[in-house]
């Protein structure tokens, strides 16, 4: 049985197109993330969806659009999703951000803490 601890989701849901200072907005927050010291994010292209311009984002071959839709999801410790919501308050211009509490079950070979390790945490 792995280990539980409490901890918190965030996702962003951002189109593939987005941009943040002349680069991939999903490239730009996954690389912000790791210099925050974040524990891991998942960076996962969506098939189809629409946000509130009901606008529909698809791979289908007869679709114009092919902006498609990116979720990104980070699992870590309550204080540091918290502290980086602010980046993304700058970074994001549209676009959705969720944050829910989450159960954090840690499987894993080693005896080492992935949200306690080595590396430097701001």
């Amino acid at each position: 049985m792995g280990e539980r601890r409490p901890g918190k989701r965030l996702s962003i849901f951002i189109g593939e197109y987005d941009r943040y200072q002349h680069q991939s907005l999903a490239e730009a927050v996954l690389e912000r993330a790791r210099e925050e010291g974040l524990a891991g994010a998942t960076l996962m292209r969506g098939i189809e969806g629409f946000g509130p311009s009901g606008r529909l984002r698809t791979t289908r071959l007869l679709s114009s659009s092919d902006d498609l839709p990116i979720v990104i999801e980070i699992i870590d410790d309550a204080h540091r999703i918290d502290r980086f919501i602010p980046v993304l308050d700058a970074m994001i211009k549209e676009g959705l951000v969720t944050v829910e509490d989450a159960d954090i079950h840690f499987y894993r070979r080693t005896g080492a803490d992935p949200l306690d390790d080595d590396r430097q945490r701001p």
